[in-house]
C-alpha cells in the first residue's frame, strides 16, 4: 500500500484534474441531455468499467506496449473517435422519436446497452492508459513492496472520483433535461443539442486532444 502522504497527494492532484471538464465530462453531459440523468449516470459508470481496463493492463506492464506502438495507439483512437461520432449522430437523428414522461428517468433505452455504450467509449481512449503510466508510478513507494498493488490501488483512487465527480455533471444536466422535458418540442431541441455535443466531442478527440 502506497504511504499515506502518498495517498493524500495523489488524491487531492487526481481532484484537481477531475474536475475541469474533459472527455469524459462531456460525453456523460451528452448523454444526459440525449437519454436523461438515469442514463447519463450509467454512461459514468460504464466508461469507468471501460478505462479499468487500461489500469490493468498499466498494472500488469502492458501499457507500455500500446504507448510505444503509434499504430495501435491511434487505431484505438480514432475507432473510439468513430464511435463517438456514430453515437451523436444517432441521438441527433432521434431526437424526436422518444416519448417522454417527465416522471421517468428519460427516453426507454435498456441499462445494459447504456452502461456498454459507456464501457465502449472508456475502454476506446488509450489516452487515459498512457496517463496512468506516466503519472501513477510517481506516487509509488518501491520500500513499501508490490508495486503493482500500490498501482492498482491508485487508479482505484482515481478512478473513484472520476465516477463521483462525472456523475454530478450528468445528474446537472439531467435535472436541467428534465424542466425541458415538460415540452417536447424543447425536449427534441436539448435531445439534439447533447447529438451534437457527442459529435463535437468526436472531432475534438479525433484531431485536437492532448494529454
Amino acid at each position: 500500500m502506497p504511504p499515506i502522504e502518498n495517498l493524500i497527494a495523489f488524491s487531492i492532484a487526481a481532484l484537481v484534474i477531475i474536475l475541469i471538464p474533459g472527455p469524459s465530462v462531456m460525453f456523460a453531459v451528452g448523454r444526459s441531455l440525449a437519454l436523461g440523468k438515469g442514463a447519463g449516470v450509467l454512461t459514468v459508470v460504464g466508461n469507468a468499467i471501460g478505462t479499468s481496463v487500461w489500469l490493468i493492463a498499466v498494472v500488469l506492464g502492458l501499457g507500455a506496449i500500446v504507448a510505444s506502438s503509434e499504430f495501435l495507439f491511434y487505431g484505438i483512437k480514432y475507432l473510439g473517435a468513430a464511435y463517438l461520432a456514430y453515437l451523436g449522430i444517432q441521438a441527433f437523428r432521434h431526437r424526436k422519436d422518444h416519448g417522454f414522461d417527465i416522471d421517468a428517468s428519460g427516453p426507454q433505452q435498456s441499462k445494459l446497452k447504456t452502461l456498454r455504450e459507456g464501457f465502449l467509449v472508456g475502454i476506446s481512449n488509450p489516452k487515459t492508459m498512457v496517463f496512468f503510466t506516466a503519472v501513477l508510478p510517481g506516487f509509488v513507494d518501491v520500500k513499501q513492496g508490490n508495486v503493482m498493488l500500490q498501482l492498482l490501488i491508485l487508479g482505484l483512487i482515481f478512478e473513484i472520483i472520476g465516477v463521483l465527480s462525472d456523475s454530478m455533471y450528468a445528474i446537472g444536466a439531467g435535472l436541467a433535461r428534465d424542466w425541458f422535458a415538460k415540452d417536447p418540442k424543447r425536449l427534441a431541441i436539448v435531445q439534439g443539442t447533447g447529438g451534437i455535443l457527442i459529435i463535437g466531442l468526436a472531432i475534438w478527440v479525433a484531431f485536437f486532444d492532448t494529454l
